[in-house]
């Protein structure tokens, strides 16, 4: 079994434990391996769509990471979110502000604003930029430790001496892949070897061979930091081992990879310096542990320094970095009416998003606009579990009536960011008792894990500036406000309420602050009367609103 079908397996092992006695049931086979049919089923659930039940079957074709969905022994593939993933998602739905009753107003979320406790990113970057130290801080779901990063070119043996007395005393400098190679300094070991639960890449200790002794005093080791971050060092100029470890920074930073190694070096690179930064981890001063959260931010007002979330940083650089390139345009003939599609590639990850325009959007003003996040069971086979399929319809209805709109179809938000196989284990949970938050935090997963700065910046591109977003979730709504997009209003997307997805609904209204209608309390009274409209009057009533 290769690592990535164990992975797959691993991920979806709870799914096998029990037989449903209700109809619904979740099964675990495997299909013969041939190299004419190298698909294995890992993982199957049953159900309910379009009022009749389904087998559904997660699978893995040897050779790649892709699952593949199969329905009655049709495949269709579906992309896996890799791990990385997780760490690219920062802005999910229980982290952004409440708003009570879902109100638009004129007000910009300001994505530079700092989490609760810590410093701007701006204030940071100027203090990298001045030589000082500032503390990093990664999520308690990583580390959940703090670093001292200051940028290599400006090291001095008094820094390095502070860093010494306050860190663990292994000292970093995390640098490009070209600088690496340009001084010959391999991987300690190769990245397949890499058993450091973080798959952090060292590469060889150094030290420099001019202007040192031992290698280990404060000015020995702040000499052979200040020798790599030269552009006019060579090979020669250094001994191996030595006392300093060069880590190898992953091109993209934070947003490939949510480490103090990237962090460190966007701040070097935000600072206007070289690409490369000193870094190491702090222990508490009482008891010689890693310190954590309280401690750190003691430490920071103590000796007047910044600190930083990564988290933060994600943000900061989400709203600056082009994060997506256009690379296809083309008419197409849907079941609504006629529409432009873009294709969209995301610089991040290489996946791919589209977006379905209706009409001229070229003022970008006052456009009905749907950002919706992928669901395969439910958008391409009707699962009655959610509502997903039944909303992007109906906003391409609204779209088409109204001769002007956009919907932006994001890849990557299937399950709310948790992926597929996922997703079908949380809803066994589901069938166990579990709403859909509490199956979510059952596997050890956040409950909303998407992130709209992507869709923001396709929405930008196409040129929208104003618009009116079809949507009930809250977190959509704030999470695209931080873009420069200004939301006029919300339209409602009531789509109906059936017996298979009423709880997942009401736990939506009750737990992740959906609204549904346009009362600022929110229309519930289809979900509390337990009624099902038919979907044109939905249609007929949310045009009405528009």
């Amino acid at each position: 079994m290769d690592s990535c079908t164990a992975n797959l397996m691993s991920r979806l092992s709870s799914i096998y434990s029990q037989h449903r006695t209700s109809g619904l049931r979740s099964d675990r086979s495997i299909m013969p391996n041939s190299t004419s049919n190298s698909l294995r089923t890992i993982s199957s659930v049953h159900l309910p769509y379009n009022h009749r039940a389904r087998n559904f079957h997660i699978s893995h074709a040897a050779g790649d990471s892709s699952e593949h969905v199969i329905i009655n022994g049709q495949a269709s593939p579906c992309k896996v979110v890799q791990a990385d993933a997780a760490a690219l998602g920062t802005i999910a739905a229980d982290m952004a502000p409440v708003v009570d009753g879902f109100s638009a107003d004129d007000d910009e979320l300001d994505l530079d604003s700092p989490t609760e406790g810590f410093s701007s990113i701006p204030e940071a970057i100027e203090d990298i930029r001045q030589g000082k130290y500032v503390i990093v801080v990664d999520d308690e779901d990583r580390e959940n430790e703090g670093d001292l990063i200051m940028a290599a070119s400006k090291v001095t043996p008094e820094a390095m001496a502070f860093i010494v007395r306050h860190g663990t005393g292994i000292v970093c400098v995390s640098m490009k892949e070209d600088d690496l190679e340009r001084l010959e300094l391999p991987l300690m070991v190769t990245t397949k070897e890499n058993e450091e639960k973080l798959r952090t890449a060292f590469t060889v200790s150094v030290d420099a061979k001019e202007g040192t002794t031992t290698g280990v005093s404060a000015n020995d080791r702040a000499n052979t930091v200040l020798a790599l971050a030269s552009p006019n060092s060579k090979p020669e100029d250094f001994n191996r081992p030595g006392h300093i470890f060069p880590l190898k920074y992953r091109e993209g930073g934070v947003l490939k990879r949510a480490g103090h190694t990237e962090a460190s070096v966007d701040l070097a690179m935000l600072a206007g310096l070289p690409p490369a930064a000193v870094l190491c981890e702090i222990v508490d001063d009482d008891d010689g542990s890693m310190a954590l959260l309280p401690k750190l931010q003691d430490f920071a007002r103590r000796e007047n320094l910044k600190i930083i979330s990564i988290a933060d940083l994600i943000r900061y650089r989400r709203k600056r970095d082009r994060l997506v390139e256009c690379v296809c345009v083309t008419p197409l003939q849907l079941q609504w009416g006629s529409f432009q599609s873009y294709c969209y590639r995301s610089l991040i990850d290489g996946m791919e998003h589209i977006a379905m325009v209706k009409g001229d959007v070229g003022d970008g003003q006052d456009i009905l606009v749907r950002v919706h996040s992928e669901c395969l069971t439910g958008d391409i086979f009707g699962s009655a579990r959610c509502d997903c399929g039944n909303q992007l319809a109906l906003a391409m209805t609204m779209i088409e009536k109204t001769g002007r709109g956009v919907v932006v179809y994001l890849r990557g938000h299937e399950g709310r960011g948790i992926g597929l196989g996922h997703k079908l284990r949380a809803y066994n949970l589901q069938d166990d008792g579990r709403d859909t938050v509490e199956a979510n935090e059952d596997l050890g997963l956040p409950v909303d894990s998407r992130e709209y700065g992507i869709g923001a910046q396709i929405l930008r591109d196409l040129g929208v500036r104003t618009m009116r977003l079809m949507t009930n979730n809250p977190a959509k709504y704030t999470g695209l406000k931080g873009y420069g997009l200004s939301v006029l209003g919300r339209v409602p997307l009531l789509t109906p309420i059936t017996n298979e997805n009423r709880r997942y609904m009401e736990t939506k209204r009750l737990k992740m602050g959906h609204v549904y209608g346009t009362r600022p309390s929110g229309n519930t009274s289809t979900l509390a009367d337990g009624g099902i409209k038919k979907e044109q009057d939905q249609i007929d009533s949310a045009s009405e609103q528009e």
